[in-house]
Formats: C-alpha cells, structure tokens, sequence
C-alpha cells in the first residue's frame, strides 16, 4: 500500500475524530436528551437489564442469521468479484488487503450503498402509516445497518465468522448508533482493543456486552420518531402522506449513511494500523 495516501487517509480519520470530540447539540436536543434520559430514570433497572440482555442476544441471533442467509453468501461472492476486477491475483478475503485502500473504499461503497438506498425505500414505506410497517421499522433497520457494517469489514479483508470479528462488528454496529455526542468514548474503546497482536486474533477476549443506557436512548429515538410520522401522517397531498414518508425516509437514511461512515473510518484505521505493524515486523 502507498504509504504516502495511507497517512493522508489516516489525518482525515484524525479530523474526523477530532470531530467526534465537539459538541454541537442545539438547545432543543438539548432539552430533549435531558428530558429522555429523566424518563429512562424512572424505568424499573429490572426492566433495564431484561432489555439490555435481550437487544444483546437478539444482536448475537441476528448476525448468525445473516450470515447463514443465500443472500449474504451472493454478496460475498460479489466483493470478491469486484476486488478481482482490479488485481486478478485475489482469491481470499484476506488478499483484498492487498489493494490500496481507495480500492477497497471504492468497493466498499458500492455495498453500502445499496444498503443506503434500500434503508431509504424502507423508510419510506414506514412513512406511508400502518401499524405492520411501523412495527417493523426498528426490527428491519437493524438487520441493514447491522449487516451494512458486516459489508464494510469484509470489503476490507476482515471475515466476520470468527468469534473476534463477529464481535467487533457489533461493537461497530453498537458504537455507530450512538449519537455524536456519545460516540467519541466508543471510538476510543474501539481503538484500546487494536494491539500490536490484534490481526492474529480468533477468540474474543473483551467484554462481550453490548447494550448499555444509550441503547435505551437510540431506542426512545426511534419511538419519537415512528410518532412525529404518525401525527403527520393524515396531511396528505392528493392522498399520498408525502411529509410522513419523507420523514421516515431521510430519517432512515441518515441513520444508515451514519452507520456505513463511522464502520469506515474504523476499518480504514485498523488496516492502516495492521500494515504499519506488518512493517515493522518486516524491517525487524
């Protein structure tokens, strides 16, 4: 890889965190985190923790279920295609690391993107009403963000089923829905776990939960929003719930466009990461 690009890439990803730092909350969000997390207080820690330990495991159950899927199997075969398209020479996921990381910030955004435009056609139908659709607004963004960053690690040579990459895409997931002003500290935990030795790793030997308090925010978020479509959603235009549907698709949207730039920015930093460590240990 081009050093030179690869330290370019890397003061961007510096600006970018850099960035996570600020806080630019509007007094309005302001308000409104303060009064959600006055709420979350008076929920029973009884029922907290029922919650945390089922978003955990519903988390585990649903990255299985997606990897098992023909549909994840297809797009494993098509990244590959893509990477050979560029140097013939690849047969593994592990060779894709191999290209530059243009390249494979490239072919990672012809998966996310997909994934941003149906996340947009998702929203929409949330937004067109009906208690169905609403009810699984939540369940189906989960599985497209979740499986967007599943893309995005492969797309820079990291398989996903090892118990170590299974469970650093979800701490991915996790940390991308957090918002900005959260998100730092996740970035930094994120980082403490890549050591010297990390690119060797098969077992996971980290803290395996996942869902915390901020979970229950993203959560109560997402509640706000299902009801701002549901109070708009009677203003139609010759029949049609335009601003509910606009809503619900910029809103979906944005999340997915959040998730696939912060799973990015981290694998970008991890292969920068492991390919200066390769070299030192070639220059040794």
């Amino acid at each position: 890889m081009d050093s030179t690009r690869n330290q370019e890439i890397l003061n961007e990803i510096y600006a970018w965190e850099a960035g996570l730092q600020e806080d630019h909350r509007s007094d309005f969000i302001r308000t409104f985190n303060k009064w959600l997390n006055n709420k979350m207080e008076n929920i029973p820690e009884s029922a907290k923790k029922l919650f945390l330990e089922t978003f955990d495991k519903s988390l585990f159950y649903l990255h299985s279920f997606i990897q098992n899927t023909q549909i994840q199997q297809d797009a494993r075969n098509q990244i590959l295609l893509s990477a050979r398209a560029l140097n013939q020479d690849i047969k593994t996921f592990e060779d894709l690391q191999s290209l530059s990381l243009d390249q494979l910030h490239y072919i990672s955004d012809l998966q996310t993107s997909k994934h941003r435009l149906y996340s947009l056609m998702q929203g929409g139908l949330t937004g067109t009403g009906g208690l169905l659709l609403a009810g699984v607004d939540v369940p189906a963004q989960t599985v497209l963000n979740l499986r967007a960053v599943q893309m995005v690690s492969m797309c820079y040579g990291f398989e996903v089923n090892t118990p170590y990459e299974m469970m650093t895409s979800l701490k991915v997931y996790h940390a991308s829905l957090m918002p900005k002003h959260l998100k730092y500290k996740q970035w930094l935990s994120l980082k403490e776990e890549l050591n010297e030795n990390e690119y060797s790793r098969y077992f996971y030997e980290g803290i395996e939960e996942l869902a915390d308090e901020a979970s229950l925010e993203f959560l109560a978020k997402q509640i706000v929003k299902l009801s701002a479509i549901s109070l708009v959603k009677k203003k139609t235009l010759q029949g049609i719930p335009l601003l509910s549907i606009v809503i619900g698709a910029s809103m979906n949207y944005r999340l997915t466009r959040q998730v696939t730039d912060f799973a990015n920015n981290y694998y970008q930093y991890r292969l920068i990461l492991k390919t200066s460590e390769l070299d030192q240990l070639h220059n040794y």
